[in-house]
């Protein structure tokens, strides 16, 4: 492409997006992805997206840019850095506290990021038309459409879509969120990422659940990430011993990649860690009521999965610790008004008092009608 408008926009673009705090910007054809569509349908196809039905339900739009918009000509992708001030797998080996993932520990990422990008797109729409760049349009994505992000980001020259099936920088290896401006201009392309993976499956190894059926694959229905914040249904009885103390999503795969050597912390100040959510004590969060757990998680993305299921993970954390201490706490949360977190609380009763647990299991299921928490009573064994 000639130089002409369309760098000075990209020049402009890319100075702009630095002023309000991304730290890496590419761009790519609208029609990017092939590999990546080829990738998803085989994700769907063998199941793997367990109850996120909508990742069927979108895949076509999924497959490219132009799929979802077929007037859209350039995808402009945008990196911010969250990266985290301390090991975020020092708290795994620490039971009394809850492991919550670092992209959840400050205030939510798409209240954040948004904003910022719909600021962006204006300013670039109205630098094209003072260049002569006319009738266009644009839209503004943070993770909330069928737009895959991660291979865009690969396209656009953000970095390369890892074994772990993230994006992995070179500058800031695992901690980037992503989001997108997609637009009808026609910009010039960045060189995509290069995979520079190698031989290298520190990742894949790191995984407590083995989520990875093979590199550059997730099974998310194993994916700690996926059964403490996606999914609704129980987490299986076989994997809820392997998530240790993680009661939302999971850091194990990304915080073991080589290239988290050169990464930094947080520039942005929303996006660097609250000091309460840094290392929680598990036996308040299980103490949480449904106004403690708003107030609590107040713009944080946590607030997302609700109170009953993010007090159910800290059960499965909680029996999981072998401490007795909490005991007391558990045995209040087999009366909760939610189903979901009476099946825990029973599960979590069984792996620190087993002889208790059976000996309340007659009177149990004497009242109890909710066929999940009847499931977890009769399972305790004998």
């Amino acid at each position: 492409m000639v130089p002409g408008p369309s760098h000075d926009l990209l020049a402009f673009l890319k100075a702009d997006a630095a002023r309000l705090g991304f730290e890496a910007v590419g761009v790519a054809r609208a029609e990017a992805n092939a590999l990546a569509g080829e990738r998803l349908d085989e994700f769907v196809a063998q199941g793997r997206q367990g109850t996120m039905g909508w990742m069927e339900e979108t895949a076509e739009r999924r497959r490219s840019v132009s799929a979802l918009w077929p007037e859209a000509r350039s995808v402009v992708v945008l990196g911010m850095n969250y990266g985290p001030d301390e090991d975020p797998l020092a708290l795994l080996g620490r039971p009394e506290h809850g492991a919550i993932s670092v992209y959840a520990r400050h205030r939510d990422y798409h209240d954040v990021i948004k904003g910022r990008l719909k600021e962006l797109a204006g300013r670039l729409l109205s630098r094209a038309e003072a260049a002569g760049l006319t009738g266009h349009d644009v839209k503004v994505f943070v993770d909330t459409a069928p737009l895959m992000e991660k291979p865009l980001g690969q396209a656009a020259g953000l970095g390369w879509q890892g074994k772990h099936t993230n994006l992995v920088s070179r500058t800031f290896g695992s901690w980037l969120f992503l989001g997108s401006i997609v637009t009808t201009l026609e910009l010039p392309e960045d060189e995509p990422g290069r995979d520079m993976c190698g031989s290298c499956r520190a990742c894949q190894d790191a995984c407590p659940t083995n989520a990875f059926p093979a590199p550059y694959k997730l099974d998310a229905r194993r994916c700690i990430s996926y059964l403490t914040i996606e999914t609704k249904a129980p987490i299986p009885a076989d994997l809820r011993p392997l998530m240790g103390n993680r009661i939302y999503g999971c850091d194990d795969c990304l915080a073991v990649c080589p290239w988290n050597k050169f990464a930094v912390h947080a520039r942005e100040a929303k996006l660097r860690a609250r000091d309460d959510l840094k290392a929680p004590r598990l036996a308040s969060l299980l103490a949480l009521d449904e106004a403690g757990f708003r107030a609590l998680f107040s713009g944080s993305p946590v607030k997302r999965v609700g109170r009953a299921k993010f007090v159910s993970n800290c059960l499965v954390a909680a029996g999981n610790s072998g401490d007795p201490g909490f005991l007391h706490p558990v045995e209040d949360l087999l009366a909760d008004a939610a189903p979901i977190v009476r099946a825990m609380a029973v599960w979590a009763l069984g792996r620190l008092a087993p002889d208790l647990a059976r000996s309340r299991r007659a009177a149990a299921l004497e009242t109890e009608s909710d066929p999940i928490v009847r499931k977890e009573w009769h399972e305790l064994g004998d």
